[in-house]
């Protein structure tokens, strides 16, 4: 019998980058495959994403870059996230572009030989990026080097709050262009859309779009199914079902007793739990499938394991639950899966969090 398994649909990853190009275009793509590609399994997406024809791959750090590089990725890699001190040599020795935020990155990254520059740009994020009151001097500095290194793009990120804060976030983007143009630097790839932009804000677009949770199918909107964007979810997260235990009403389960039987009833167990990236708080709030039903996860969820009400033995031996049975937590909506949406909902977090938190020591299987 085997122990759970995040199994992952390539062809539905290409299928999404395929829907997403035609929707952004001419816009470039860049695919971003941060936090092990949204706990899908960073290498192996990147090569279908790759496969599938997608102009850049995204990335948080250098770390995250050389595994792709070292799991044979030959796209080009913007990795934007860098503790203080970084020289950079790894960015030249493995192809890798970097972004940088200040004065301090750009001077590492010409003394290393970097070639290639992406400016990271704070328009109202308040996160990494270069503020509006360090532009003048960091482009300055851009433009001095301009024989020693090449301001290939210019990136900001939105905070998604509402179309006008948005809006004021594209404006100081559009200065932010034109203070570079008038120091003759005009970068040929400007991005600040991630999914969100990309699908509902089209002036948001500009050169290129970065696409993170909406490649892998699953929907940055509250309000908007993956198939309503034309996305298919590509991961499956399911474990067996390795005991079966009977218990009579008014009798708990998991620590605290925070479920009881309401009536004589059976759980499953099952071999996932908070150390494999399972939220802790989903009892008595999700759901799993099993033989083909929906039935609730009940008590705590524990390290290693959860347990789930399968209801008293049925009359109707098809209904029946065995040892061995696959149990789905979430997976593809459009063949009958509860969702990362579904959990996300259950326990007041968002599906970006459901996937990319699942533990890498889970097995990944690709199909």
């Amino acid at each position: 019998m085997r122990g759970p398994l995040v199994s992952i649909d390539t062809a539905a990853l290409r299928q999404n980058v395929q829907v997403l190009r035609a929707a952004v275009a001419p816009a470039k793509v860049m695919t971003v495959v941060k936090a092990n590609a949204y706990g899908h399994g960073a290498v192996a997406c990147a090569l279908a994403f790759e496969d599938a024809g997608v102009d850049w791959l995204g990335v948080v750090d250098l770390d995250e870059a050389t595994a792709l590089r070292a799991g044979g990725v030959k796209l080009p890699i913007l990795a934007w996230l860098h503790a203080p001190g970084e020289t950079f040599e790894r960015a030249v020795q493995h192809d890798i572009t970097p972004g940088i935020s200040d004065l301090a990155q750009l001077e590492a990254c010409v003394a290393a030989g970097v070639p290639r520059v992406h400016l990271c740009l704070d328009t109202g994020l308040s996160r990494n990026g270069a503020v509006e009151s360090e532009w003048p001097a960091l482009f300055d500095r851009a433009a001095e080097l301009r024989d020693r290194i090449t301001v290939e793009g210019v990136m900001s990120h939105l905070s998604n709050t509402s179309p006008q804060e948005d809006g004021h976030q594209m404006a100081s983007f559009v200065t932010a262009a034109g203070m570079l143009g008038e120091r003759g630097i005009t970068p040929p790839l400007q991005h600040l859309a991630a999914s969100a932009a990309s699908v509902s804000y089209g002036a948001s677009r500009i050169t290129m779009v970065r696409i993170g949770l909406a490649s892998y199918g699953l929907s940055p909107f509250a309000d908007r199914s993956p198939g309503d964007l034309g996305l298919r979810s590509a991961l499956t997260l399911s474990a067996p079902v390795i005991g079966i235990k009977e218990v009579a009403a008014g009798e708990g389960t998991s620590y605290g007793y925070t479920w009881r039987a309401e009536r004589d009833t059976r759980l499953a167990l099952l071999p996932l739990g908070y150390a494999d990236g399972i939220e802790r708080h989903a009892g008595n709030r999700a759901f799993a499938l099993i033989g083909g039903e929906l039935r609730p996860v009940v008590g705590r969820i524990a390290m290693n394991s959860m347990t789930v009400d399968i209801g008293p033995e049925p009359t109707d031996a098809g209904a029946a639950v065995h040892l061995g049975d696959e149990a789905i937590l979430f997976g593809d909506a459009t063949v009958g899966h509860p969702t990362a949406f579904d959990w996300a909902e259950s326990t007041g977090t968002i599906n970006y969090e459901v996937v990319a938190r699942l533990s890498p020591r889970l097995p990944r299987s690709y199909r």
